[in-house]
């Protein structure tokens, strides 16, 4: 989490990352988009912000709590 910063957005690739990308893109949350998307159409992940017509985000506080969630779980 060291890479987040305190605020901003994230886009999905950044949230699940992006092998194919040169260089690769590191998950955060290591799982599918279409995994990513029945969490958050379910609840379980944080719901987007549309950023305009096609650019959907989510805030990095909601990543971050999120994240911070799974350490709790596992300890």
């Amino acid at each position: 989490m060291a890479a987040l910063s305190n605020t901003g957005f994230l886009r999905i690739w950044q949230i699940v990352g992006d092998p194919k990308a040169e260089p690769p893109i590191p998950a955060l949350i290591p799982i599918g988009k279409s995994t990513w998307w029945q969490g958050v159409k379910s609840g379980k992940f944080p719901q987007p912000v549309k950023l305009g017509a096609r650019t959907t985000a989510w805030r990095v506080e909601d990543i971050r709590k999120l994240m911070d969630s799974f350490a709790g779980v596992s300890q």
